[in-house]
């Protein structure tokens, strides 16, 4: 097989060459021995870049230079990321422990809370009307007439009605609950000693 005719070389000087980039020479110098750029001796021990060879690697020099730009762009997206996301999440633990201190001084209540204090209200209005009948059995058994039996009952339901009114919302039983649900109920004693 007959080999390709072999392409003439065109060398040249760093001069030419930083000419040709729009660089200085001793840009081009550094290149060259930052093993960027090569060059070959030639006659009389002077050294010279051989034209293509030194296009294509500069090409390839830009284009991977390029290539890293675009890296250490995504690089600083991803850590700009990463830190908005840091400062998200910050902002959310500091929203959380104002929230569970407001929950620890009374001033919020979980649902969970609020709904055991309503219960405890409910049960204890059921447990007053479930008395009812056995307080006024013995009160009515010698009444006669429908309207004394009438106005006594009444009697009772106001009395009933009259001591639920009094019921006052007791922000000590709903800090003393969120503190014994998240096992403060130790510091729940040394507050109630001091006070």
């Amino acid at each position: 097989m007959a080999q390709p005719p072999q392409q003439k070389r065109t060398m040249v000087d760093a001069t030419f060459v930083a000419k040709l980039f729009g660089l200085t020479v001793r840009r081009i110098q550094q290149l060259t021995q930052d093993g960027v750029l090569a060059t070959e001796k030639v006659e009389g021990n002077k050294r010279r870049y051989d034209l293509l060879q030194t296009v294509q690697k500069y090409i390839g020099y830009l284009q991977e230079k390029v290539a890293k730009k675009g890296e250490s762009k995504d690089d600083a997206q991803n850590e700009s990321r990463k830190i908005k996301a840091d400062a998200d999440l910050r902002a959310a633990k500091a929203e959380i422990a104002e929230m569970e201190l407001k929950e620890l001084r009374g001033e919020m209540h979980r649902s969970e809370d609020v709904e055991a204090m309503t219960t405890d209200l409910v049960f204890t209005i059921r447990s007053m009307i479930l008395a009812l009948p056995g307080r006024l059995a013995i009160d009515l058994a010698p009444l006669n007439k429908p309207a004394e039996i009438s106005e006594r009952i009444k009697q009772e339901v106001n009395a009933l009605l009259l001591e639920l009114s009094n019921y006052k919302y007791d922000a000590d039983a709903y800090r003393k609950r969120v503190r014994e649900r998240q096992g403060l109920s130790d510091l729940l004693k040394d507050d109630d000693e001091e006070g």
